[in-house]
This record gives structure tokens, C-alpha cells and sequence, in this order.
């Protein structure tokens, strides 16, 4: 979520490159700010199909940042299918439920990570669970990136 803005424009030209080896694309993010929000963008752009994971009820009220909810507002409705995780509030725990579901149905997860941190919930997280179920993992972080 905490890239800054050169960055972004990195992970979005390596997550579109990578993205148009797959025909028939499928996409599927939580589309909170920053990388899952480019990615979603960057699966929309490839004419893939979105699917969005919302890890809460609230998640849109108590989450998503005014600058952010133009962009937020648009992938949900440009979602082929939206998801709602069954906890009333976001937090770690409805954050790792988001994670699971993602996974459920992934060939693939592509994580923008420059390799730090594991908490619950965050991109370490799901990268750790992703290779233990044998999910294949692409790291995204460009030369150059850097966390804002």
C-alpha cells in the first residue's frame, strides 16, 4: 500500500508485462490502495476479467481514503464479481480471511514486495501461505522501488 508514486509506475509496467503472458486472465484483488489497486488496474487493461475481494462489511467506509475512492469506486464496478468477506469490521483478522479466499481460487499470485515483513494480513503473509499450499509466487519489486 505504501509505495511511492515512481514506484507505482514501475510495478504497473512489470505487472503488465507479466500479466500478457496469460490468455484468459482472471484477476483477482482486493483493490486496496497502492499495488492491488494497479494490479486490478493493470488485469482491467489487459482485458482480463476482475474479481474483488472485500474483507469486510465496512471495509469501503472505514478503509478506503477519500483521494483513493474514485479509483476504489471504479474497480468494483468494472468487477466481473465482488466478494464480501463475513466480518462486520476490517482488521487483521478479516484481512487474513481476504487472503485465504484470494488464494482459493489462484493459479498464480503476483505479490509487489520488496521482501520485508510478515504480519498477519500483510503481503509477507499471503506470499508465506501462497508457497506453502504450492502456489506459484512472482515478486514484483522493480529496480529502483521504494516504500513511500
Amino acid at each position: 500500500m505504501n509505495i511511492t508514486e515512481e514506484t507505482a509506475v514501475l510495478v504497473r509496467a512489470e505487472i503488465a508485462r507479466r500479466l500478457a503472458e496469460f490468455p484468459d486472465l482472471v484477476g483477482v484483488s482486493c483493490i486496496a490502495r497502492g499495488a492491488d489497486s494497479i494490479f486490478a488496474q493493470a488485469v482491467l487493461d489487459a482485458d482480463g476479467r476482475l474479481e474483488v475481494v472485500l474483507p469486510s462489511r465496512n471495509y469501503r467506509a472505514a478503509k478506503v481514503k477519500p483521494d483513493h475512492a474514485p479509483v476504489f469506486d471504479e474497480l468494483v464496478a468494472r468487477a466481473s464479481e465482488v466478494r464480501v468477506m463475513g466480518f462486520e469490521e476490517a482488521g487483521r483478522e478479516a484481512y487474513e480471511a481476504a487472503n485465504e479466499a484470494l488464494l482459493e481460487s489462484a493459479d498464480r499470485l503476483v505479490a509487489v514486495w520488496d521482501g520485508k515483513g510478515g504480519e498477519a494480513g500483510g503481503t509477507g503473509s499471503v506470499v508465506k501461505l501462497a508457497r506453502e499450499r504450492g502456489v506459484a509466487v512472482d515478486v514484483v519489486w522493480p529496480e529502483g522501488a521504494a516504500r513511500a
